[in-house]
């Protein structure tokens, strides 16, 4: 726990009673942070589509990839990885450490059960760095104002901006591409947004179930069009193979030989550059 937080808040935040986005997510990666309210809204979830769980671990192979296009072909070296969740190894650093050990990372997350874990993200390679911050994506100047991102990111270099499984998360309302594009803004030319997008486009009646689902547990989720994927692109040099289903951008040998369908996945992602 970080110096200064404040253990009543924490009980507070962690209610385990209430399923939690986080903790879904954990358990359907196989994960053993999460509880009996978290066991429940994940099996039902399942239930109204049966391949959330596959979904998810191709969300993690997806952003495997992307980390080593963007160190082993682009020379990127600092990540800041935003909705980092609950840490499931290998994590961004180790994927990135492991090609580049001097490679930077900061993750940033504003989930007090991110805040407990968050030592296991802290594991750098010598040559490198890592940090975490408490801060909420929905306001971007939090992200950028912190301290300890400018302690460890120098921002007129190139940086990778992560933001896998979060955006689905946010409503119209909240602006979401406005959130992005900010976040993009002031970074130095050459830096990289990679992301993914939630899309009932694959399987529209399980994924309306999806949503239905998720909302009544208290957990809005909102699907998005290919269109409005790749809107959160506009202004950006997509990288090829552009904006894909998750399972087609630049997939392995394990990826083309697991037999899935594209109606077993229900997310869109994409890699562009930001312009000299």
């Amino acid at each position: 726990m970080e110096p200064g937080k404040d253990p009543e808040r924490l009980a507070v935040d962690l209610r385990f009673d209430v399923p939690h986005s986080a903790r879904v997510y954990d358990f359907l990666l196989g994960g053993k942070t999460n509880y009996d309210a978290d066991r429940d809204a994940a099996r039902a979830a399942v239930e109204a589509w049966p391949g959330l769980p596959v979904g998810m671990r191709h969300n993690r192979m997806f952003m495997h990839r992307v980390v080593r296009h963007l160190v082993g072909e682009y020379g990127i070296r600092q990540f800041l990885d935003i909705g980092t969740g609950i840490p499931t190894p290998p994590n961004l650093h180790e994927v990135a450490q492991g090609i580049a050990p001097e490679s930077r990372v900061v993750y940033v997350d504003n989930d007090p059960i991110v805040l407990v874990h968050a030592s296991a993200l802290m594991k750098s390679a010598p040559q490198g760095r890592t940090a975490y911050i408490e801060a909420d994506f929905r306001a971007p100047e939090s992200v950028l104002g912190a301290p300890r991102l400018h302690e460890v990111l120098d921002l007129t270099k190139p940086v990778a901006v992560s933001l896998i499984a979060l955006v689905q998360f946010l409503r119209d309302e909240e602006d979401p591409y406005g959130i992005v594009r900010r976040l993009m803004r002031d970074l130095a030319p050459g830096s990289f947004l990679a992301m993914n997008v939630l899309t009932a486009d694959t399987n529209p009646v399980q994924l309306a179930a999806l949503e239905q689902e998720y909302t009544s547990q208290g957990i809005p989720l909102k699907a998005r069009t290919k269109a409005e994927a790749e809107a959160f692109f506009d202004g950006l040099d997509l990288i090829e193979p552009g904006v894909t289903l998750i399972h087609h951008w630049r997939p392995d040998e394990d990826v083309l030989a697991d037999g899935l369908r594209d109606a077993d996945i229900a997310g869109y992602g994409g890699v562009a550059r930001k312009r000299a």
